[in-house]
């Protein structure tokens, strides 16, 4: 039995139709449909939404989890949405919002134009060193999150580069002395 695929999924303010395997899902902050497997069959009761396989073997077991996960990230997208925080960490790094495009300065000699995609959103602080990107969609969220880390990691010397904000950077001591 999967862990994750017998947890009910709570629908919170979004509403939820469930024809057949498609499963029309609409909130505050987004809307669509999501398809489940054949092997899983979908049960709508009481304000929750549970999945159970119709065949038990190992192979249904691993979609069933997924699926139930999959589902459940699309319905409290489409409800509240997701955040994602990333700090810039040097001297003189920082990004600056122009429309849909971020300008990233981060001690190369040109700076990096990154384009947002569609459904996220991004709010800087005053120094551009802290960036909170928001969602609807936690896939392309997290995509995009790493697309702007990848860019400069962060360096255990210093520790200067970009990073999430709970991430624990592990220091390093430079060179010692004789």
């Amino acid at each position: 039995m999967s862990k994750i695929g017998r947890k009910p999924i709570a629908l919170g303010g979004t509403k939820v139709e469930v024809k057949g395997q498609a499963v029309h899902y609409s909130g505050g902050k987004a809307s669509g449909v999501y398809t489940v497997h054949d092997d899983i069959e979908v049960l709508f009761e009481d304000a929750l939404i549970t999945l159970k396989p119709r065949v038990q073997n190992r192979d249904t077991n691993m979609i069933w989890g997924l699926h139930r996960a999959l589902l459940a990230n699309k319905i409290k997208g489409a409800d509240v949405g997701f955040v994602r925080k990333l700090q810039i960490i040097g001297l003189g790094y920082k990004a600056i919002l122009k429309g849909r495009n971020i300008e990233l300065s981060l001690g190369f000699s040109h700076k990096i134009n990154y384009e947002l995609p569609e459904g996220v959103d991004l709010s800087t602080d005053k120094s551009g060193q802290n960036l909170t990107f928001s969602s609807y969609d936690k896939e392309v969220l997290g995509t995009v999150c790493s697309q702007i880390r990848s860019m400069r990691p962060p360096e255990p010397y210093k520790g200067t580069g970009v990073r999430y904000d709970d991430e624990i950077v592990a220091r390093k001591a430079g060179k010692s002395k004789a």
